[in-house]
């Protein structure tokens, strides 16, 4: 069994995890939805289909069984009556008792029933009359108040009512009772009450509903079968196509759909390996001048090294001897000096990445601390920060324990960071915070310049991209520091990331995992100490204050008198209670101030 089917099965077994496996297989199979939503409306059109039917049957049943009934009983009743109407009594209780055997044996013929009752409805006593009888266990009380009302008010009508009977076992089981008036000469009116049990109609009926909803279950069982036959047939073409897609998608560039017939499914199996084949030869092709140009890139950077170090050897000795000249030509000097190290730095980016496209890039290990590291490159950088009237603050609560890494390379990163954070940093405080977690060493570099719009802190690795390339640099700079970072910071397995906000500065967050990262293996997502995203609330507010940093040890906290007097850049970025430090040149704690809340107007490029 595959690991990926392991998880799903697994999820089955839990009735607790049906809906979650439900929802989830509803948004991932088209089958499955299509084959739910069929069955469903199925299942309903049926049921009341069904229904329905059973009802339309039940009704005709039923009122075709009361109008037999009904048919019955006046025929017997009517009968009963003309033989009354026709016997002559004379008086004697003998001979009408015997009359009165006789039609009520004819009665309960002609009725189709054995269940008779009879009711005298005057009170008033006459000796003739016969006595109330009742037949096949029909009592009065079987009989409703309101049944015997109206037949007792309104002769020479039939009146019937669905009611309960009990059968020779003793269970209830639907019936039907009807009455009318009997009238017997010389002693009045009888009520008579024939009830009729239903049992028949209601077996018929209940095997007519189980019929009915059993066609009915198995008509939906057989359309969810041919449906999900048809529909096995249409997507199997459509999931073959998506994972040859998703096979392109990820580099197999030689994967091509079958094609079968000439339908519908089969024009879109060739659409798309003709697409797959253009697709195949332009990146072929684009592979091909990629490489041409790697190749360029690399020989001419190779081939400019020997006379870019003749030139720099030349250009060193006139800087160097630039008192003995006069003005213009020192100046020319000057400008020659500057111009063939700014090349040198553009040729040693483009060696670099030639590598890096070549693949031929090694790690040099070493355990080092980022903490310290990254306070070393802070402080060899200070007299340029100090040169655009930048302050630069180190915060680092964590880092200080070795890690393998390249110190070379993290080195060229935090310069690079650096550098751009003092060039766009707007003069105000740059804050370098360095923290670790059990799995993972970061720093960041945060600065309060004039910051970047959402689309260009998307481009900003890009390979010589620039937001305003009017922008004039004084560090120099060639376009390719951040790109070359970032392909550092990833072959460490770590992750370069930037966050920034028009009018609210830049922070870029380096982080690197502790334990070294096989190439080979896909990057791991890593939780980084430090946040990306600056809580800069009070941003401007603590900016146009000029308190400065006091960075204290956890026992020199009990000796203050007042938690008013710590007050540091801190609050600014979120890190409210981790333990700063803010080192100087000298080795000694001092006093910085922030510098004024200005605004920058445009975005730039770091």
């Amino acid at each position: 069994m595959s690991t990926a089917a392991t998880p799903a099965l697994f999820g089955w077994t839990s009735p607790r995890s049906w809906p979650r496996m439900l929802l989830l297989l509803w948004g991932r199979s088209l089958q499955f939805r299509t084959i739910l939503i069929t069955t469903v409306l199925t299942a309903i059109t049926i049921a009341i289909a069904c229904l329905w039917m059973a009802l339309a049957i039940q009704n005709n049943l039923f009122q075709s069984r009361v109008d037999e009934v009904q048919a019955d009983a006046r025929r017997a009743v009517d009968e009963a009556q003309r033989n009354l109407d026709a016997s002559e009594v004379a008086g004697s209780r003998a001979q009408m008792q015997q009359l009165w055997n006789l039609v009520l044996n004819d009665t309960r013929r002609l009725a189709s029933t054995d269940q008779i009752a009879g009711f005298r409805i005057e009170k008033d006593p006459v000796p003739l009359a016969p006595a109330d009888f009742g037949f096949g266990g029909l009592t009065a009380e079987a009989v409703s108040p309101g049944l015997r009302e109206r037949v007792q008010s309104q002769a020479g009508f039939q009146w019937w009512q669905s009611i309960a009977l009990t059968d020779a076992q003793g269970r209830e089981v639907p019936g039907i009772i009807v009455g009318q008036q009997l009238r017997v000469p010389s002693v009045g009116a009888y009520e008579i009450y024939l009830a009729y049990d239903l049992q028949e109609e209601a077996e018929t009926l209940g095997f007519v509903q189980g019929t009915l909803w059993g066609s009915g279950i198995a008509m939906v069982l057989i359309v969810v079968a041919i449906l999900w036959l048809v529909m096995r047939a249409l997507v199997a073409p459509i999931v073959e196509a998506s994972g040859t897609s998703a096979r392109l998608a990820s580099g197999d560039l030689k994967v091509r759909i079958p094609v079968r017939g000439e339908d519908e499914l089969a024009t879109l199996g060739r659409s798309f390996n003709a697409m797959a084949d253009s697709i195949e030869s332009q990146i072929q092709e684009l592979a091909e001048l990629s490489l041409v140009q790697q190749r360029f890139v690399s020989d001419v950077s190779h081939e400019l090294r020997t006379p870019l170090t003749t030139i720099r050897l030349a250009a060193d000795i006139l800087h160097d001897r630039r008192d003995e000249f006069d003005s213009s030509t020192a100046r020319a000097a000057e400008l020659l000096h500057t111009q063939v190290a700014r090349f040198e730095g553009l040729l040693t980016d483009l060696l670099e990445i030639s590598r890096y496209d070549a693949g031929s890039v090694q790690l040099e290990l070493e355990a080092t601390s980022l903490a310290h590291l990254a306070e070393d490159v802070l402080e060899s950088m200070r007299q340029v920060a100090e040169q655009h009237g930048t302050e630069l603050r180190f915060v680092a609560p964590g880092g200080y324990s070795p890690v393998d890494m390249d110190p070379r390379r993290v080195r060229r990163i935090l310069r690079n960071l650096l550098g751009n954070a003092i060039e766009h940093g707007e003069g105000r405080p740059i804050v370098v915070t360095v923290d670790s977690n059990p799995s993972a060493v970061a720093v960041g570099v945060r600065d309060y310049g004039m910051g970047m719009s959402p689309e260009a802190a998307e481009r900003v690795f890009d390979r010589f991209w620039r937001a305003d390339p009017s922008r004039k640099r004084t560090l120099g700079g060639t376009g390719l520091g951040l790109s070359i970072a970032l392909g550092d910071a990833r072959l460490h397995g770590g992750t370069l990331a930037v966050w920034s906000q028009l009018g609210g500065g830049t922070n870029f967050v380096l982080t690197l995992p502790r334990k070294p990262h096989d190439p080979a293996s896909p990057l791991a997502e890593l939780e980084s100490p430090l946040p990306l995203e600056p809580s800069d609330e009070s941003l401007h507010a603590a900016l146009g204050l000029t308190q400065p940093i006091l960075t204290l040890d956890v026992a020199e906290t009990h000796e203050l008198s007042d938690v008013g007097e710590v007050r540091d850049l801190r609050d600014v970025d979120g890190l409210s209670g981790r333990h700063t430090e803010d080192r100087r040149g000298d080795g000694h704690r001092g006093d910085g101030h922030r510098g004024d809340a200005r605004h920058g107007e445009k975005g730039e490029p770091r």
